[in-house]
This record gives C-alpha cells, sequence and structure tokens, in this order.
C-alpha cells in the first residue's frame, strides 16, 4: 500500500486563488501611489532597464505584446514614460519621464510595505520556502516548453 502524500485538487485552481489574495494584499499597498501594481511592475522595468523596445520588454516581463501596448498607454498618458522613435523609422523605445522615475520610488517604498506585512503574515522561513518552490517550478516547466517547441 502506497502511503505517499498525493496532489488533491486542480493545482492550476491554487495557483489562481493564492496569486488572488496575493495581489489583493499589495493592491492594499501599492494603490495608495495612484498605481495598479501590474502599473508599478510595468513602471519598475522601464526604470531599470530602458530605454527600451517594447518587444524586448515584453519578453522580459514574459508578456504579450499587445497586453503591453495596451499597459503602456496608461502610464503614458500621465507623463510616467515616453514612447518615442528608436534608431530606426520602424522602432520604438519606451522609457521612463522624471515623473515616472519618482512616481516608481514612491510605489516601491508601498511595495516594500506589503512585502514587509507579507513576510510577518506568512513567516519569512516560509516566503523563502515559497520562493524557491516557485522557482523550480518555473525553471522546470520552462524546460518542459522549450522541449516542446524543439
Amino acid at each position: 500500500m502506497d502511503n505517499a502524500i498525493k496532489p488533491q485538487g486542480c493545482t492550476n485552481l491554487k495557483l489562481r486563488q493564492l496569486d488572488r489574495v496575493v495581489t489583493r494584499h499589495y493592491d492594499q499597498y501599492v494603490a495608495r501611489t495612484g498605481l495598479k501594481n501590474t502599473q508599478y511592475a510595468l513602471l519598475s522595468h522601464v526604470v531599470r532597464l530602458g530605454p527600451i523596445r517594447p518587444g524586448d520588454l515584453a519578453r522580459h516581463m514574459q508578456m504579450d505584446a499587445s497586453t503591453l501596448t495596451r499597459n503602456l498607454q496608461p502610464l503614458a498618458a500621465q507623463g510616467l514614460l515616453t514612447i518615442g522613435a528608436g534608431p530606426d523609422a520602424r522602432s520604438r523605445l519606451v522609457q521612463s519621464t522624471e515623473a515616472g522615475v519618482a512616481k516608481r520610488a514612491e510605489g516601491q517604498r508601498a511595495w516594500k510595505l506589503a512585502q514587509t506585512a507579507l513576510n510577518e503574515r506568512l513567516g519569512e522561513a516560509s516566503v523563502v520556502e515559497l520562493h524557491l518552490l516557485l522557482d523550480a517550478c518555473i525553471a522546470r516547466l520552462a524546460e518542459d516548453a522549450e522541449e516542446d517547441v524543439g
């Protein structure tokens, strides 16, 4: 008789439930800056990596290019980033403005408060274990996806 613990339920559902709960937690903190979590993440990437071509940014964030374009528009409308001409007529470059750098710093302070509160709530050791498990799963699934394509 096999006494090993077997997975119960749908992993996708459990991950989506966790994602929603964690997102709500971060939203409570980051929303105080006037940004959504997704906007803060996007702005942070642009500040760190910019100026950057939209396609490269989408790949870096593992995001669909059309989704990225939709998400860039509100940040550009707020004057937090610009989408300008690239090195040739067909390319574009995304970069943050001074206001974008300042808003990212404000968002980063809120994000740090959210992260600290989450670490306290779950326990730092649990968060470390969770990160290790998630990183291992991501790496394994990425390997499988590459094998499926190749």
